[in-house]
């Protein structure tokens, strides 16, 4: 490593490190666990899966370490700090560095194949079409179960480099893997979301050996990282969410080795956006609900609409939050999660997204769900994410965020 680099990543730790220890950061971890475990002093607030390409502000992330390692590490840390300065909401900045375990898989044994479609070649947001690897039941075949295993030697070198680099600064912290389930992501890639979906009318039969096949390869993975203590720690963020929470981890956590149940698990399946409840459980819930019983708290949904799947959506064990994306119906959502759950608020990100921003509208939505879910008394999170453009124009998320905390501190 270069001794610039060195320097360079130790100042922004250090800085990391004075908002880290601030009192507002176990304000903000109470809070996160009050509304974990559903008795919420106020909304919360999150703004993640930001066009970062386009958050351009007196040069503050522009990178200048020569080591493509040393440049995470200074992304990361760039990204933390600008949040911080210019729309913090309810992010917890917290005292350390996170080092992933060197883990591989062989994978699932199936390659996507696809064409893509760039808009902005800045973005990381393109445009996919899929080509249909799974015409025939011989095509079953091609889902293998993957082999986990863990490059000891490759973690003790990263954990190295960081307390080289960050020691005296930020505390280091060796992270494991964190699990997510979306049984249909993987499936919409391999097959395309249109030709799926028609499978699932044109050939039921076909598609439960599929997803039940993928389900049972899951499983086995979930136990190989579980029997090689490869899974992450408590976690702080699920799905863009606060995951504080005094529930987890389980009685017998041993740091060493976690186990599933002492973990938060998200699920979801967007492309079922436009099924009926019945194919809903059928083909999403009754095998997405084996791997949910596992965990110890639950996150479903991302952008499809539930609010008139719920009836469904609680077949699934350890549920604690459920994601009411832009196209629900919020009225509905809110009646339909009550005080069980927390409502996890999805606001339309094109409202930030238009040539003229819509910032008038985009407060007028959050104002609605405030008050649905208080009529309802759902305890509350409001998550803006998914943003592929702001028109490079930061202020706009900075505008949304401090309408929003004015909402939800006047709650």
């Amino acid at each position: 490593m270069d001794k610039r680099d060195v320097d360079i990543l130790r100042e922004l730790a250090m800085q990391t490190a004075e908002i880290a220890a601030l009192p507002v950061q176990e304000t903000k971890r109470r809070l996160w666990r009050k509304l974990n475990g559903l008795q919420p002093e106020r909304p919360m607030v999150m703004i993640d899966q930001l066009c970062w390409h386009e958050m351009t502000i007196d040069d503050e992330l522009t990178l200048r370490c020569g080591n493509p390692e040393c440049r995470q590490y200074e992304q990361d840390l760039r990204r933390i700090l600008f949040q911080w300065r210019h729309f913090p909401v309810d992010r917890v900045v917290e005292p350390y560095i996170q080092v992933r375990k060197a883990v591989h898989s062989t994978g699932l044994g199936i390659e996507v194949q696809e064409e893509t479609a760039v808009t902005d070649p800045a973005s990381a947001v393109v445009a996919h079409k899929y080509t249909n690897q799974f015409q025939n039941e011989e095509d079953l075949e091609k889902i293998r179960v993957p082999v986990v295993s863990h490059d000891r030697d490759e973690t003790e070198r990263r954990l190295s480099m960081a307390h080289d680099i960050f020691d005296d600064c930020l505390e280091i912290k060796i992270e494991g893997v964190q699990p997510y389930v979306g049984l249909w992501d993987p499936i919409s890639s391999w097959m395309g979301v249109e030709e799926a979906l028609y499978a699932l009318v044109d050939r039921p039969e076909f598609m439960h050996r599929l997803v039940a096949r993928l389900t049972d390869a899951v499983l086995d993975m979930l136990d190989q990282l579980e029997q090689q203590g490869l899974l992450c720690g408590p976690q702080n963020i699920i799905h863009c969410t606060g995951a504080y929470t005094d529930d987890l981890p389980a009685p017998g956590y041993d740091p060493a080795k976690p186990r599933t149940r002492d973990l938060w698990m998200f699920g979801l399946a967007q492309m079922f956006c436009s099924v009926s409840p019945a194919m809903l459980k059928a083909f999403e819930v009754d095998y997405t609900r084996r791997i949910c019983e596992r965990f110890g708290l639950v996150y479903y949904g991302c952008c499809e609409p539930l609010d008139g799947k719920m009836a469904q959506v609680r077949r699934l064990p350890n549920l604690r939050k459920v994601s009411m994306s832009p196209w629900s119906d919020r009225e509905r959502g809110a009646a339909e999660i009550g005080r069980d759950y927390v409502y996890s608020c999805k606001p339309n990100p094109a409202l930030l997204a238009a040539s003229n921003v819509a910032l008038e509208e985009a407060g007028e939505e959050l104002r609605n769900v405030v008050g649905q879910c208080k009529k309802h008394g759902c305890p509350l999170e409001i998550i803006l994410k998914d943003i592929s453009t702001v028109r490079y124009q930061p202020q706009r998320i900075i505008d949304w965020s401090k309408m929003a905390m004015e909402l939800v501190e006047a709650y």
